[in-house]
């Protein structure tokens, strides 16, 4: 197999379009108008290239983030899964893709062969659904459960 296959290649992108990822990554919201005055280019231009970043790849979706807690979320938990056999990796997470609290899922190297973030309003909540649903999945042989405390902080990768 070519080494090509495996690798990821880096989008071309150029001054501008960094100048404009990070505004934008800053605030999803900011007028593209806003944009181009910063930027020292027309608002068109700036709509050529964010279409162009979302049509390459860079960006994929602008977004609202919800705050979980504001909904009643207090809770937030990562789950390392070890299944019974690789084999049952995609039937696992067509399984974790239907539990609404799975709100991240990773294929991982290392201890895990799956690793998932989960969002629930309680402990009680977070137990419920351990037992009722994440323990029930054919081919989890078992997990382990870490609380997060608090988040300290989130970022975009760095624009550079």
């Amino acid at each position: 197999m070519d080494k090509s296959e495996y690798l990821e290649q880096a989008a071309d992108i150029d001054e501008l379009d960094e100048k404009i990822l990070k505004l934008i990554t800053k605030n999803a919201r900011i007028p593209f108008l806003e944009v181009a005055r910063e930027c020292g280019v027309s608002g068109a231009a700036i709509h050529q290239r964010v279409q162009r970043l979302l049509n390459i790849g860079v960006v994929s979706v602008s977004e609202f983030i919800v705050n979980p807690q504001k909904l009643g979320y207090n809770t937030c938990a990562y789950m390392g899964i070890h299944l019974e056999k690789a084999k049952f990796h995609k039937q696992v997470v067509v399984a974790l893709r239907k539990i609404p609290e799975v709100i991240e899922c990773h294929y991982t190297t290392g201890q895990y062969a799956i690793f998932i973030k989960i969002q629930t309003k309680t402990n009680k909540h977070l137990k419920r659904l351990i037992d009722e649903d994440l323990q029930e999945i054919e081919g989890i042989a078992r997990t382990e459960t870490f609380m997060s405390l608090e988040m300290d902080f989130k970022r975009q990768v760095p624009i550079q």
